[in-house]
């Protein structure tokens, strides 16, 4: 009995683990974009860039590739 539930449970964790695998960058992305959208805002950039790109933290709506790259938000001007 104790083997069974040892087995359930490596089971469990491994599924957890699976399931909490990071999104690619194109993905997260996608998701965000969609959010905006739903805000009808019409004029923007989403731009996946390398950490050491970010000039500005308070643009950056997203990280990805483990946290090696982030993803930045621009609204553009109408």
């Amino acid at each position: 009995m104790k083997r069974f539930a040892l087995i359930a449970t490596c089971t469990l964790l491994a599924a957890t683990h699976a399931l909490a695998a990071p999104k690619s960058c194109e993905e997260l992305k996608d998701e965000i974009e969609a959010k905006i959208q739903a805000n009808n805002v019409t004029s923007y950039t989403l731009e996946i860039v390398p950490n050491a790109e970010v000039h500005d933290q308070n643009m950056v709506v997203g990280s990805c590739e483990n946290g090696t790259k982030k993803i930045i938000y621009q609204k553009n001007d109408s």
